[in-house]
Parts: structure tokens; sequence; C-alpha cells
């Protein structure tokens, strides 16, 4: 086979190139092809110098994760770095696009390193749950401070160009159309200088006092996680011993993170986010639909947000409302902020006033007539809905893409109120829109498979991550969610209160319980307003106008700030409805809450396999991490009830006399995952 490495040389400069598409994945012929050009170079009493560079359109972006539990192929990378620093001769990386883990590490094995302005470096194992462990926690901090090498291990965002050579891990920036020349040149500038700056020769400098604001200022995001502080504590292995002594424990500490559950979850994830674009019966070259203008009715909460995700995204929206002051409010919090990104640096004003130029305000339905796609984000109603498509059907043009932000509604339902059922496809976006990265892509009967293959390919572009669901009530993750409640609440009435049983899923790893969600959404929603009917304990709490933070009351009481705290008078409420119901109290352990909340949630999802609602349980998985905030460090539902143990999980459903998933008791019985 071909090597995916070659040589060139320039006079007395060796350049060894990678040709390795799409990201030059740092694979054992890869590695092979590095060790071979080293040694070229080296045993070559002509060549002054050595540049390292990659073909395409990035550096090094990393190692090839698809060896991940492989056994290894020599060399190893750290095996090839420690060779490349060692050399006699200087080592020039020629960094453009990203150089990401193991291709950073390579870049801190040479002894300089030359980039391009848009060039980014940086050591994102941590979101697979892992560490750079190829020496990059030892060398990073010998170079540039314990302070960025732990913003860079810990946290793993890339940095610019720019702010690697103001730490250091950038020696020069030269111009975007003539990397190798300059490389090049500046190989020659450099080959007779010595010693040879080795990050390894380097002292790290202890910072106790920035390893714990580190520590302060992160303890939120961290929480939960084993991979941040593995890097922590390699970090500060830096500049505690030597450079030998820091490896020893970033490679103690790498085994043990890849030998566990968290990073087998995180890296389960990896694929799965990318797995989820893929349409089982629709081929991947189907042709796209056009999206140059997008039509978005209802300008409150949700299709402002929906608005901001093209807007953003350079593509022009018209923006329906009935009423003139709804659509004010509508235009103004959405100025509102992308006012308020700017003021965080995420934007100049200059980028927001070039969006909000892309937005065109109207009452008028016929103003959608060019759209390419009009996404629906009125109230969950199904005849006011279909009326809405009845009226687009006739005005908007035809192979424009007609959508419904419903988020459990049948979209079957809405596409026959059309001509067009073919046109019709679900986007089901979260709240709020313009931040939650899950968009539920959803399928009907006769969607056209361009229609939905134009609205998957879409979702990158405004920044989502989409997963297809079938029609079926709440799609696939309000569905599941409905598990989730309707037990929580059964347990109050049993004995459990609602700050156990939200504790429980927050130890878990969720953003916020059952009930905690209930009080944030609003216990009105759906309530039917008669405060004499009294037929639940939502009944009983939203008939005293608890209904929730807006009204500083629900389950929870809560302070100005919206801090809850437990509420005397709901505990009078469920005590005096468990009394009429004449049920008794009693203990309800925090093991109890998590079979019978988490383990029909698994159920639900087996049976949304079974019915071919989801392609894949990975696609679950995505839903839940991406729209519900599912700790990432279990790998969503389905591959956290792998890790459980499906027999387990059928054993606790069984227990609290639930009905197992046929296609659960099948997997458990042979012993399969999902």
């Amino acid at each position: 086979m071909t090597s995916p490495i070659r040589t060139e040389r320039h006079d007395d400069i060796l350049v060894i190139i990678s040709n390795n598409p799409p990201v030059n994945a740092l694979g054992a012929a890869v590695r092979q092809g590095l060790e071979a050009g080293i040694k070229q170079g080296v045993a070559d009493a002509s060549i002054k110098a050595i540049v390292i560079r990659c073909d395409g359109r990035t550096f090094f972006a990393g190692a090839d994760i698809t060896e991940f539990g492989k056994p290894m192929q020599e060399p190893g990378l750290g095996t090839v770095i420690d060779m490349i620093e060692a050399s006699d001769k200087p080592v020039v990386a020629a960094i453009h696009g990203t150089a990401l883990g193991g291709g950073c590490e390579v870049t801190l094995g040479c002894h300089y390193r030359v980039a391009v302005p848009s060039a980014k470096i940086g050591t994102p194992e941590v979101k697979l749950g892992l560490l750079p462990g190829a020496g990059g926690t030892q060398r990073i901090p010998r170079i540039a401070g314990v302070p960025l090498a732990l913003e860079m291990t810990a946290i793993g965002n890339p940095i610019s160009a720019k702010r690697a050579l103001d730490a250091g891990l950038i020696d020069k920036i030269v111009g975007e159309d003539s990397l190798e020349a300059d490389v090049i040149a500046f190989a020659r500038e450099i080959a007779s200088q010595r010693p040879l700056p080795r990050a390894s020769e380097k002292t790290a400098t202890a910072d106790p006092e920035a390893v714990e604001a580190f520590k302060t200022a992160n303890a939120r995001k961290f929480k939960g996680f084993d991979a941040p502080a593995a890097n922590i504590r390699c970090v500060e292995a830096s500049t505690t011993g030597s450079f030998a002594d820091g490896i020893k424990t970033e490679r103690e500490e790498f085994m043990k993170l890849m030998g566990g559950t968290q990073s087998a979850a995180q890296r389960h994830l990896f694929f799965a986010e990318r797995q989820a674009a893929k349409i089982d019966d629709v081929p991947a070259d189907t042709k796209k639909r056009d999206i140059k203008q997008v039509g978005v009715i209802g300008a409150g909460t949700m299709g402002g947000g929906i608005s901001m995700n093209f807007l953003s995204a350079g593509i022009p929206v018209t923006i329906v409302e009935t009423a003139q002051d709804a659509l004010d409010r509508g235009v103004a919090t959405i100025r509102k902020n992308y006012d308020n990104s700017a003021k965080k640096g995420r934007f100049t004003m200059d980028k927001v006033e070039q969006m909000m130029g892309l937005l065109t305000p109207t009452l008028r339905l016929d103003d959608l007539k060019d759209c390419d796609l009009v996404i629906e984000a009125i109230y969950e109603n199904m005849d006011v809905k279909k009326e809405v498509f009845g009226k687009l059907d006739a005005i908007c043009k035809p192979g424009a893409i007609l959508a419904s932000n419903t988020s459990y509604l049948n979209v079957d339902e809405i596409a026959a109120s059309t001509t067009r059922p073919q046109d019709v496809i679900g986007m089901h976006f979260f709240s709020p829109a313009n931040v939650m990265k899950l968009l539920e892509v959803v399928r009907g009967a006769k969607t056209a498979p361009d229609v939905l293959a134009t609205v998957m390919a879409l979702a990158k572009p405004i920044g989502k991550v989409a997963v297809v669901s079938g029609v079926c009530d709440g799609f696939i993750g309000n569905r599941m969610l409905s598990q989730r409640q309707r037990p929580a609440t059964e347990m109050l009435m049993e004995g459990a209160r609602p700050e156990q049983v939200d504790a429980v899923h927050t130890g878990f790893g969720m953003p916020m319980g059952p009930f905690q969600m209930s009080d944030l959404a609003g216990l009105d929603i759906g309530w039917h307003r008669d405060p004499t009917r009294i037929e639940s304990i939502r009944d009983a709490l939203a008939a005293e106008g608890r209904w929730g933070q807006k009204k500083q009351a629900g389950f929870y009481d809560y302070d100005e700030k919206r801090t809850p705290s437990p509420s005397p008078r709901v505990v009078e409420i469920i005590d005096d409805f468990r009394a009429k119901a004449g049920k008794d109290k009693r203990d309800i352990s925090d093991e109890e809450i998590v079979e019978r909340t988490l383990y029909p949630m698994v159920n639900e999802g087996a049976k949304i396999l079974d019915e071919g609602m989801a392609q894949r349980a990975s696609d679950i998985d995505v839903v839940w991490i991406y729209g519900y905030g599912w700790p990432v460090y279990t790998g969503g539902p389905m591959f956290w009830a792998n890790s459980v143990g499906l027999d387990n999980v059928v054993a606790g459903l069984e227990k609290h006399g639930i009905e197992v998933a046929p296609l659960l008791k099948r997997k458990a019985a042979a012993g399969e995952t999902f």
C-alpha cells in the first residue's frame, strides 16, 4: 500500500508531507511514515533542517480514533514525537487548518512552529473523556505556562494562531498562501542555531493559585466528569518532577481514563452524532433543494429563536405575526439577544447589524410566497396548524418545504391539510431554539427523500445536531420524557418529596429533575383551567395559582432570583391529596426512584426502536444528550442501559410491575446490548 507520507528535498531542507484525507489523522501508516521521514533527514548529512507539513485542508487534526480499543501498532505517537524532538537537526512544523490532539502534540515535539493566521491548535481529548497522551500535558506547561495548559487540556477548546504566538506555542505567523515557501525559508534561517529548543528540557513553574482558581471557576462545568481532573493532575505533575516523571503520570492517567466507562461513553457519543446524520434509506448523494430564503410563522420565544439560527448563518428570514405589537416584541427580543452576545464578545456590532439586516418582519402570510423553507412555530393546536398549512399550500411556491415545529402533534395529519404532503416535514427545535443543539427532524409517511435530505443537511450550517424521528406522539424525546414524569408524580402519592426525586436526577447528572422542569415550563401548560376540578396534585397546585417559576410558586417556592426552596404548602397539598386517595405513606429509596423513572425511559426507547420510530439506539442517545441534558459521561439512556446491564433494567422494571418492551426483553435474554 502506498504510504500517506512522502518526502521532498528543497536543497538542504527535507520536507515531510502527509496526505491522509480528510483530516490527516495520525493512524499507524502516518506514524510509520513520519518515523521513516525523520530517520531519513537525520541520516542525510546534506540535510540541514526538516519541515513537517500536510496536504489538504488541515494539519494533523488528531489521532485516528478508530484505532481506540484495538491492539497498538508501532510506533506509538509518543515514540514518534520523542524521535522528532531528539533530532540533532531542527524540525519545523508548518501549521494550517487545525493542529488538534495528537497533531498539536506533534508540533510540540518539533523545535519550531510556524503557522498561517487562520490556524488553530488545541488538545480536545478531554471531550472524549481522555487527555493528550503523547506528552501534551507535559510540554504545553513547559512552553506556555500552567494557566494556558490547564485551559487547553482540561477544557479542550482550540486557540488561535495569534494567541498561540503570544504564548510561545508558535514561533512565527506567515502568509496564508505561502506557507511552504515561508517555512522552508524560516528553516534555512534557523538551521545552524544551537542549542535546539526542546520542550522536554524546559522547566514548568508551579502555580498553585492558578490551579485552584481554575478549579473553582470551572467546578460546575466539570461536575461529574473524570477527565478534567485527570488533565489537571497531569499539568500539576509537570511542575513537581522531571519530564520522565510527568510522562509516567500522564500515561497512568491516560490508561485509567481509556479503560473507564466515561471515555467509552463520550467516544460512543462522538460516533453517534456523526451516525445520526445518515439516513438509512436515503442515498448520501441525494440532490438537495436550495434554501436561500426562510420564512418563520410566529415571533414568540420559539419563532424568534428559530429565526436567529438562520440569521446567524447568513440566511435571510421573513418572520410573520398576526399583530404588530407581537411582531415588534419578537424583533426587539432578537435584537436584544444579539446585543447581549455582542457585549460578551461573540459578535461585533457590525455583525449584529448585518444579521438584523437579513430579517424581514411582516403581518402578511403572503410575504412568504418566495421562501424556500417555511417553519410554523405557533402554539400546539392541531386545528390552528392545519388552517395555517392550508393557507401556506396556496401561498408558497412549488418545491418549497413546509415544516412544523410541533413537539408532539401528528405531522401526517398536518401534511394532509395540503395538496403537497411530500413537501411537509417536522422540524422540532428545542427551547431556547437559538441555544439548544438538538433538531428532531420528523419524517412523515409521505415526506419526499430530498426534503428529508435537505433538512438534515441544513442542520449543520445552523449549528444543530439533527436526528430523524418517525411520526408518533411526542416523537423520540418527549415520548420518553412522559415515562419519567408519570412515575415521578406517582411516587409523591406514595411518600417521596419533590426535592428527593429531583435530587436523584441532578445527582445522576441531569440539569434538573422532573419537578424542577415542570416549574420551569409552567404548571398551567395543558391545565384544564377549572379550579374546582382537582384530579391530580398538579391540578391542586395550579388551582392555587402555583404555576411554577413565573409565579414564584409551583412544586417549590422561589425567591426573586428564582432560587427554589422546598415548600411547606406543597407538602400539605400532597399529604391531603394522598389522604383523600386512601394511600399509605412510606419511605422510597433513591434506587427505587432510578428504577421507576429512568428504567421506563430505556423501556420506551426500546419500543421506539422496535416500531422504527428511531433509526438506531445511538440516535436516541443523541436526542437525550443534546435536547434534554442527559449527562454526556453516561453516553445517553440506551448506552447507559448497556453499562447498567439490560438484565438489571428488565429486573428493575418487572419488580415495579412495568411491562417490559419485547425488544428489551429479547436483548437482555440473549446477553446483547443496544
